[in-house]
């Protein structure tokens, strides 16, 4: 149905034709059909391109998940200019960093946060970045820069100049991945990029212009970006916002608008599936989605499909991969979806490979690599980083530990880095994670090294508990003790009532590793 040549914008004039009075999108403030989204995408490349925006400037939009944010998507695309989506709860730093390193020629704010007065300072020229020339307001006026109404009318008067897009070599977004360690890096994807994983992604879960998507994970994600915005537009299909998530609000919307794709992390569905409302609505018109971004426990996924009524995918991708690299399939069984990640997309090809890069046997532990149409171009500016990770035939090396079976499935094993080496004995966190979501007590669970001059390492289980239970670290050393080698019981186990998360749901590892080593600096050794 579409070729590899074709933009991200070619994607949305395909679907408007098919289906032009369709509801796209509804944010809950407003709802739009592909006509007015498409106009409205018109008269925003215009206004962009009257005010100097041309092919290969940077535009930053720090927005939530608002229809707006949909119609920059497309229109910074239409113009080939270049989409940087940033996480509206970013600290100053982090804007400052993501402002000055992809010299962004105008940005798209909103009111909250007050993030225009880190802004302005640039666009007057007292800090020492030229390159930002226009902010533009989201739901709010401020005296001196155009509002997004504005720019609407403005588009109005002149036609959109029409732009030459090379899809496989043209930037559409840069992704700054969350930096867990060290700064962040831009991840340049091409059109081609998450055009093919947006498809491969609809293919999987046989979606059509009937679905009804959830976008309830953050549309400045890969998750929301791909899988979500990108997949749902490329079948014509409608997509219902979710601006701050609340599992009870996702119930609600779900029977109301009858939410047939419900994408989200683990931590979503365990949320919802544990409300004590959980029972009073009606989901019955959920077909499927994907659980990604972090480890599914096979409870969840078991879960889903029983009491939710949702024939849920798992699938594993990163930000260079735009996404998805595996998924699992309607055909595979629970047992499958909650122990694997599935097999590579359609396209893609995996391996995993030792310390020196050679591929090892079935069923080893190894680094994961992938070669697809959707591994990223590279870092922006960043050659060396890019080289790192990217080799000269094209193969991506993820950072993941992982085995493939006889049959193609993926199980990942955990991060390199995270992988806890306690007197010689590798502890893989995600298999110790696993069992401990089996507990009927345990809404989330982490597990981290800390630091200990006799073994090198020793393994803390980090627990948030559901509400109302009560337990303690004898209840859970007695509950995973015959589950698993001497080795791997948690040397500590740790109660706190909040553990720190990303905005797509993961556990920060690192900042609650610094929590922990706090909280037991009296006791670690």
């Amino acid at each position: 149905m579409m070729s590899g040549s074709l933009s991200v914008q070619d994607v949305l004039e395909h679907s408007f034709r098919l289906v032009p009075e369709k509801e796209a999108a509804y944010d809950g403030y407003k709802r739009i059909t592909y006509k007015e989204l498409k106009n409205n995408v018109e008269y925003i490349a215009s206004a962009l391109s009257q005010l100097g925006i041309k092919k290969g400037d940077r535009v930053i939009a720090c927005l939530p998940n608002w229809n707006e944010f949909l119609m920059i998507y497309f229109s910074v695309a239409r113009i080939g200019a270049i989409l940087i989506p940033c996480n509206p709860r970013y600290r100053t730093e982090e804007l400052v960093y993501i402002l000055e390193n992809s010299k962004a020629k105008a940005a798209f704010l909103m009111e909250e946060f007050h993030h225009i007065d880190i802004f302005e300072p640039y666009l007057s020229r007292t800090k020492n970045s030229d390159q930002l020339k226009h902010i533009f307001t989201v739901r709010f006026k401020k005296e001196g820069h155009y509002s997004f109404d504005e720019l609407i009318e403005l588009g109005r008067s002149v036609p959109a100049p029409s732009v030459e897009i090379d899809a496989t070599e043209d930037v559409f977004t840069i992704l700054y991945t969350s930096g867990t360690t060290g700064k962040p890096k831009g991840a340049m994807l091409t059109h081609q990029n998450v055009i093919y994983s947006a498809k491969a992604t609809a293919e999987s879960m046989k979606c059509t212009k009937n679905d009804v998507f959830l976008i309830a994970v953050p549309v400045f994600h890969v998750f929301g970006m791909v899988p979500g915005i990108l997949t749902a537009i490329s079948v014509g299909a409608q997509m219902v916002f979710m601006e701050k998530y609340k599992a009870e609000e996702a119930l609600k919307i779900i029977e109301q608008e009858k939410i047939t794709v419900h994408h989200g992390v683990p931590t979503m569905f365990i949320l919802e599936l544990n409300h004590p409302n959980f029972n009073q609505y009606d989901l019955s018109s959920l077909r499927t989605g994907i659980i990604a971004a972090a480890p599914c426990p096979e409870e969840v996924v078991k879960k889903i499909r029983t009491e939710m009524g949702c024939d849920i995918l798992v699938s594993y991708g990163l930000t260079e991969s735009s996404a998805a690299v595996t998924i699992t399939s309607f055909d595979d069984t629970d047992y499958v979806r909650s122990e694997t990640v599935g097999k590579a997309i359609p396209g893609a090809e995996v391996k995993i490979v030792d310390a020196n890069r050679k591929e090892v046997g079935i069923g080893e532990v190894g680094e994961l690599a992938c070669r697809s149409l959707g591994v990223m171009k590279g870092y922006y500016e960043m050659p060396e980083k890019t080289r790192e990770v990217i080799d000269e035939e094209g193969w991506f090396y993820t950072g993941d530990l992982a085995t493939i079976d006889e049959k193609g499935y993926v199980r990942i094993v955990g991060r390199k880095k995270e992988m806890i080496i306690r007197g010689g004995y590798n502890i893989y966190p995600r298999e110790i994670e696993e069992i401990f979501y089996k507990h009927p007590s345990v809404l989330e669970v982490a597990v981290i090294g800390l630091p200990d001059t006799v073994l090198g390492e020793i393994s803390c289980a980090v627990i948030k508990l559901k509400p109302h239970h009560i337990e303690d670290e004898q209840s859970m050393k007695a509950y995973i003790k015959d589950k698993v080698a001497d080795y791997k019981i948690p040397d500590r186990i740790v109660f706190l009532e909040e553990l720190p998360t990303t905005a797509s749901g993961k556990i920060k590892k690192i900042t609650l590793q610094k929590i922990i080593e706090e909280k037991l600096k009296s006791i670690l050794r």
